[in-house]
């Protein structure tokens, strides 16, 4: 594909093993990684530490880099492939609130072996490399065939069927 989108993600564990994953606000609510899209002239370091702080108000270390995985295919050929590099970080206080409502509807701390659906196909293997305390990881992902569309409605019962604590 000619198109190509250069992004980043983040993998934070608190001290019970629980990452912090997001569910987007539109679309096909699909949970994920905390992260985005690398702006111009940005470096993969510099975007994730501005999108955790935009999306979740937390400020970050980063550890290391979990992998870089490129995503491709999917439904439709006029999304990009995206370059996704996933970091591994810390953070001082493990309290995170929804910053950016109109990208993120949900922030949960979620156990890594029962990960709530649906789940972007990069996060379900970025969650499972920095489980297992991979670094360097050089991975192609084929994007999953996307859900239908929740209702507005729906998101509690997306929620509801999910196997993740909150935070206390």
């Amino acid at each position: 594909m000619s198109q190509h989108t250069a992004a980043v993600a983040v993998v934070i564990s608190d001290e019970a093993g629980r990452v912090l994953i997001c569910q987007q606000s539109q679309g096909h609510r699909l949970w994920g990684l905390p992260g985005g899209k690398i702006r111009s002239a940005e470096s993969p370091i510099h975007a994730t530490i501005r999108d955790i702080r935009e999306e979740t108000g937390m400020e970050i270390d980063i550890v290391d880099l979990v992998g870089l995985y490129q995503l491709t295919g999917g439904n439709s050929t006029a999304l990009p492939d995206v370059l996704v590099h996933v970091f591994r970080a810390r953070c001082s206080k493990a309290e995170a609130t929804v910053n950016s409502p109109g990208r993120i509807s949900h922030l949960t701390w979620a156990d890594p072996a029962y990960l709530p659906d649906p789940m972007t196909a990069t996060a379900k293997i970025a969650i499972s490399d920095a489980v297992k305390g991979r670094s360097g990881v050089v991975c192609h992902v084929q994007r999953n065939v996307e859900p239908d569309i929740p209702d507005a409605d729906s998101a509690d019962t997306i929620l509801g069927t999910a196997t993740v604590t909150s935070a206390a």
